[in-house]
């Protein structure tokens, strides 16, 4: 655990960003079973949700940075890496408005806000996410979610670049194949992040 953590991650100044922890890509929909399964048997989304209801109790914002597509791919660069153009094969692939693109209701709530994509695989291009944080005053932004192969290194790698202290939380990210993430964690999170596991992150906010 870092030891600021406590000021670190002060609720007055931090966002949770919950990393595309969507039905159809971590819950019963999900196109890649496998990173599904690691969520599952690691405790993954057990802990992201419990992260996030600490966060909430203690005043800290709740953001969803989600993904989704247009039936008609507009607003979507679909053909400019190797990784998009094999899932839009699928036509109906995290579709606007399909049950794809909701939130797991375990990590979900009323108040949390939501910063949508339609294109890349970080949250911050493209959308109106750091306008929104900048707005609520944010300093640190903690990272749960998905996943380590792409989304969670580019939101720690773009939160950087434009100025935010990062806190990745390390029991509740996950990539594919499993070993994979963990050396993701290992050797290049660190050099961008703070790393600290839900329970650090909850006896913070609580004390």
């Amino acid at each position: 655990m870092p030891t600021d953590l406590t000021d670190l991650a002060a609720p007055a100044h931090t966002a949770l960003l919950v990393m595309e922890m969507q039905r159809g890509v971590a819950g019963d929909l999900a196109r890649f079973p496998d990173l599904a399964t690691t969520c599952s048997e690691r405790g993954v989304t057990a802990n992201a949700a419990r992260v996030a209801t600490a966060a909430r109790a203690a005043g800290v914002r709740v953001v969803q940075c989600t993904a989704a597509f247009r039936p008609d791919r507009a607003g979507s660069h679909t053909r400019n890496s190797p990784f998009l153009r094999a899932l839009l094969k699928d036509p109906a692939h995290m579709l606007e408005g399909t049950a794809a693109v909701e939130v797991l209701p375990e990590l979900s709530d009323p108040s949390d806000l939501e910063s949508r994509r339609y294109h890349g695989f970080s949250p911050f291009t493209g959308t109106s996410l750091d306008m929104t944080l900048r707005s609520l005053g944010v300093t640190t932004v903690v990272a749960v979610g998905l996943s380590l192969n792409l989304g969670v290194p580019g939101l720690c790698l773009e939160a950087v670049n434009l100025g935010y202290r990062v806190v990745c939380v390390t029991d509740a990210v996950a990539g594919t194949p499993a070993e994979y993430g963990d050396a993701v964690l290992k050797h290049t999170i660190p050099l961008l992040a703070a790393r600290a596991t839900a329970g650090d992150l909850v006896r913070a906010w609580e004390g």
